[in-house]
């Protein structure tokens, strides 16, 4: 899910659009904070990397950065699709991919010591296997340097080609796929591209735990674009039967001004729906789930895996009796 902060400016002259509501304000990092954002910083700009937290624009660009974690995006900064809620640029014919980007993203992660790392890609309808075999070797770079680290990948539809997810997912070196069916079905023809759709997404992920059912599957709803409550709990029942068992809901914000070709926000959503959702997701049957304002697909996802984990371990677990 990507998403753009709203930056509020005080002005004399009349806003262009309502103000933000409190908690959807953003504090920035300080003291030691700052310092391991700049190092972050550092480790992605000297490896010659790109992140979903720059492209997208993530609010929580900061809070993850000053912890030391950055989602990094892999394939290109250019999208071969035209969502109208993410604010990546759109190329029908993108550069060719880099070779050397697994060894470079390997040398990332490596000097910022991650624990979990998450990759995320761009669409590459360009490409016959929409990049599958790229993505799969990224991953096995990192994994080939770091064995300890767990890996997380934010992959794309591919387009619906089905041998490419088989090949991407045959003995990849992964804890999490994860795909982001985005919005409720209802929303599909207006806010993603018309290659892309709640169906399609639904049917990558249940392949996905056909093929490996080790794996944690996850996925990310936005909302504030015009669905309903009720909407809501339906995608989330829809996510379920899949066996997606790992779910993020946050607020989407428009990448750009009224006018533009991003949609509008429909609805600022209060904390208080935020956390109404998440317990009917648990109540659903998800293991691991984090709804917010500011939650975005990839904010602390190594924390999120660990949830689903203890969830698992519980669950697996004898009951204890009286004595």
């Amino acid at each position: 899910m990507t998403m753009l902060p709203i930056v509020e400016i005080e002005s004399s002259s009349k806003p262009s659009r309502p103000r933000l509501p409190e908690w959807l304000r953003v504090n920035l990092p300080a003291g030691n904070a700052q310092s391991t954002f700049n190092s972050t910083q550092l480790a992605v700009l000297g490896n010659q990397l790109h992140t979903v937290c720059e492209e997208a624009r993530c609010p929580n660009i900061h809070d993850c950065w000053a912890r030391g974690t950055a989602t990094f995006m892999i394939a290109g900064k250019e999208c071969t699709r035209g969502c109208r809620f993410c604010s990546v640029e759109t190329l029908k014919e993108p550069p060719p991919l880099e070779v050397d980007e697994p060894v470079r993203l390997a040398d990332a992660v490596e000097r910022m010591g991650l624990a979990h790392v998450v990759i995320t890609v761009v669409n590459r309808d360009d490409l016959p296997d929409g990049g599958a075999d790229h993505y799969k070797r990224c991953v096995t770079a990192v994994k080939q340097r770091l064995p300890e680290t767990t890996i997380e990948l934010l992959c794309s539809d591919l387009d619906g080609n089905w041998q490419a997810l088989t090949h991407l997912l045959t003995e990849i070196p992964l804890a999490v796929f994860a795909h982001n069916v985005e919005c409720v079905p209802r929303l599909d023809h207006t806010v993603r591209d018309p290659r892309a759709s709640f169906a399609q997404s639904l049917e990558v992920l249940r392949r996905a735990k056909d093929l490996r059912p080790d794996l944690w599957t996850k996925s990310s709803i936005m909302v504030g674009l015009g669905e309903t409550d009720d909407e809501v709990i339906e995608a989330m029942q829809l996510l379920r039967s899949a066996r997606v068992e790992l779910l993020t809901l946050g607020q989407y914000l428009s990448p750009g001004k009224p006018g533009t070709r991003f949609l509008p926000v429909d609805r600022y959503v209060h904390p208080d729906q935020f956390e109404a959702w998440k317990n009917a997701a648990y109540e659903i049957g998800f293991l691991g789930v984090a709804a917010g304002p500011l939650v975005r697909s990839s904010y602390r996802a190594g924390l999120l895996m660990e949830e689903a984990e203890q969830a698992q371990l519980q669950a697996r677990s004898p009951l204890r009796g009286h004595c």
